[in-house]
C-alpha cells in the first residue's frame, strides 16, 4: 500500500501521510531519529566522490529529508530547507538572495528581529534596507522601485505579526516581477494551510516552525520553501553554510504536522470568539484581527486567505496607562506573559510599535496588547479576561 497521498486528498489527509514511509522503516509508522556526524563508505572511490545520499552529517539524514519532502508538498514549492529557527530561515533567505550594493524593500510591519537583522547586520555587508507601507498600492510600489533602482529583494510579512495589516501579495509580486525583484514572505501566521504563498506569486516563503508546526512550545525550527527558479540557487548557498536543524526538533515537527490542521482550525474558532468578546468590551478601543472589517487589508484577507490563526491584538482606550495595563496582565490566571505563539497555552504581551516604524506613522491610540489564544476553555479564558478588565478599571479609578 502506497503511503503517498493522492492529489485529490484533502489537506487533513495529506498531513497524516506526508513525510513518512513505513516500508523503509521496518513497518514503523514514524521515521526514527538519526544521530550522527560521520557517514561510512564502502570504498575509497565512494568516499572520494562522495557517493551516497548523505556524505556527512551536515548533509542531512532521513528524518530531515522526510520533513523537507513533507514541507515541499504542503507549500507547493520546488524544494525546501530546514533550519534551526525561524530567524535563521529569514537570515539565510535574505543572505542567499541579496548581495553587497543591493537594496531590499521590507514591510514596515515586519517582525522586530527581522528589522534588527536588516538594520544591524545586513547593512554591515553593504545591503541597505528601505521600509514600505504594508498596504502599499501597485503604483506606489512602482514609484518606490524607480527611486531605488538597486532593489533586488522584497520581503513581506502578511499579516504583520503585531498590527496585522494584510498585504496584497499577488499585486506586490506582480509588480516586483516587472522590476526583476525577488519576493520573500514570512508566512508564519497563516501557514501554508491558510495561505498558499507560492500560488500567490512568492518566490520564497519562510516559516517559523517553532509556532504552529511544532504546536507545543517545546522546539525551535525554521523552514524555507522556494520555487523552481530559486530552489537550486538556495541549495548551493545552503550547502556552503552546512547549517543543520536538531534531529529531535525535526521529529517533533513531523509529529506536529499530523495535527496542525485540526489545531489551526481550533485556534481560528477560539480566537474569533475571544476577539469578538474583546470588541464588546468598553475598555477596548479597537481589535486588530484580519477577519474584522476595520482591520487594514481585510478585503485582501477575504480574497486570498482560507482562514485565520489564533493570534491578534487589541488597543485599549488611551486613558489606561502602562501601569494600569501591567496590573491587568499580571492578574491573569490563564494568560501567561510570553513571546511566540502557536502553542497550547494562551499568552499576552504588550508591544509599542511606534518606537521603530519608519515608513508609516503608526499611532494605535492606546496601549497595544497581542494575544495568542491557546486550547483552554473559551469560557474560562473569557472569565480570566473579564476579571482582568475589572482590575484595569478598578486600578484606573483609584486615587
Amino acid at each position: 500500500m502506497s503511503n503517498e497521498p493522492s492529489q485529490e486528498n484533502s489537506v487533513e489527509t495529506a498531513l497524516s501521510r506526508l513525510g513518512r514511509n513505513p516500508s523503509e522503516q521496518h513497518g514503523f509508522i514514524n521515521c526514527p531519529i538519526y544521530r550522527g556526524s560521520t557517514v561510512l563508505y564502502n570504498s575509497v572511490d565512494d568516499a572520494f566522490n562522495r557517493r551516497g545520499t548523505y556524505w556527512y552529517g551536515t548533509a542531512g539524514n532521513p528524518i530531515v529529508t522526510n520533513l523537507q519532502k513533507a514541507w515541499t508538498a504542503l507549500t507547493g514549492g520546488a524544494g525546501s530547507f530546514i533550519l534551526s529557527s525561524g530567524m535563521q530561515a529569514i537570515a539565510y533567505a535574505l543572505l542567499g538572495t541579496a548581495n553587497s550594493g543591493d537594496n531590499i524593500l521590507v514591510a514596515d510591519a515586519v517582525y522586530l528581529p527581522t528589522r534588527e537583522l536588516c538594520d544591524n547586520f545586513l547593512v554591515t555587508k553593504g545591503i541597505t534596507t528601505t521600509y514600505y507601507d504594508p498596504c502599499i498600492t501597485a503604483d506606489e510600489l512602482r514609484e518606490l522601485l524607480c527611486k531605488k533602482p538597486n532593489t533586488t529583494v522584497l520581503f513581506m510579512e502578511s499579516p504583520g505579526s503585531q498590527t496585522f495589516e494584510v498585504q496584497d501579495v499577488p499585486t506586490i509580486c506582480a509588480v516586483a516581477r516587472e522590476f526583476n525583484v525577488t519576493t520573500i514572505i514570512d508566512n508564519t501566521w497563516a501557514t501554508p494551510i491558510f495561505f498558499g504563498a507560492h500560488s500567490k506569486g512568492c518566490d520564497i516563503s519562510v516559516e517559523a516552525g517553532t509556532k504552529y508546526v511544532g504546536g507545543h512550545s517545546d522546539m525551535l525550527l525554521g523552514l524555507i520553501s522556494a520555487n523552481e527558479t530559486w530552489y537550486p540557487k538556495l541549495k548551493r548557498v545552503m550547502s556552503l553554510f552546512q547549517s543543520v536543524p536538531g534531529n529531535e526538533d525535526c521529529f517533533l515537527a513531523l509529529r506536529g504536522l499530523r495535527t496542525m490542521y485540526i489545531r489551526l482550525k481550533e485556534a481560528e474558532k477560539r480566537a474569533l470568539e475571544i476577539a469578538n468578546f474583546m470588541k464588546s468590551r468598553k475598555e477596548v478601543l479597537k481589535v486588530l484581527h484580519p477577519a474584522f472589517p476595520d482591520c487594514r487589508g481585510h478585503e485582501v484577507w477575504k480574497r486570498d486567505f482560507t482562514g485565520s490563526s489564533g493570534v491578534f491584538s487589541i488597543v485599549l482606550l488611551p486613558k489606561y496607562t502602562l501601569e494600569d495595563v501591567t496590573r491587568m496582565i499580571e492578574s491573569y490566571r490563564l494568560f501567561a506573559i510570553g513571546f511566540s505563539w502557536g502553542g497550547f497555552e494562551s499568552l499576552a504581551v504588550v508591544f509599542d510599535c511606534t518606537k521603530y516604524r519608519t515608513a508609516t506613522t503608526f499611532s494605535p491610540g492606546g496601549i497595544l496588547i497581542r494575544f495568542q489564544i491557546g486550547l483552554e476553555s473559551v469560557d474560562d479564558l473569557k472569565q480570566d479576561l473579564g476579571q482582568g478588565f475589572d482590575k484595569l478599571c478598578q486600578e484606573s479609578m483609584d486615587p
